[in-house]
């Protein structure tokens, strides 16, 4: 069932790259929010347990931190689909769109053993909506990853201390995030 979700959600997009001559971030928009309302609070608090399961790994002094901003990152920005009234009548790049989807693919793809939660459907629209809808990094400016490097904005651009070491990892969404790598 989840697993069909993914596929149907990222079916609808890519309809409509190859269908419509323009893609406007309100169409997408339009799709996202068809999803987000099969998100119910139960599978909220799946995703909450699977990311507090992902972060056990995580440096202690870091592990808070880390599940605030997966939190946001997900959980929040999936609310924020659903209650978003904004227009969104700018163009979006039909390429740009096509890649993004068959990298979200292929990670899935990739992966060994399915998810039982939604994360990877509420991880597919949060990084479509906040890539090409908001245009914004998929973790927010102010992210803190270990070393205490954080996402950063300057003179309009994001940039990522850690895009670079992320960007092949099979679930990672870093080769669609907007954020530049940060030099150091």
């Amino acid at each position: 069932m989840m697993e069909n979700e993914y596929l149907k959600l990222c079916d609808e997009l890519t309809n409509i790259a190859s269908n419509e001559k323009n893609i406007t971030g309100n169409s997408v928009l339009e799709i996202l929010k068809k999803y987000s309302s099969k998100i119910s609070v139960y599978d909220m608090m799946d995703i909450s347990a699977a990311i507090i399961e992902e972060n056990k790994y995580v440096q202690e002094n870091y592990k808070q931190e880390s599940q605030k901003s997966y939190v946001k990152a997900f959980i929040c920005r999936i609310n924020e689909i659903s209650a978003d009234k904004n227009n969104y009548p700018e163009n979006i790049d039909k390429q740009d769109l096509v890649d993004a989807i068959k990298t979200l693919k292929s990670n899935r793809e990739s992966q060994k053993e399915k998810p039982k939660s939604k994360i990877s459907l509420v991880g597919c629209m949060t990084s479509i909506y906040t890539t090409f809808i908001l245009e914004e990094p998929i973790h927010e400016v102010g992210t803190v990853f270990p070393g205490s490097l954080k996402i950063e904005e300057k003179n309009g651009k994001f940039y990522c201390p850690v895009k670079d070491a992320n960007i092949d990892s099979p679930n990672a969404v870093c080769n669609i995030c907007l954020a530049e790598q940060m030099e150091f």
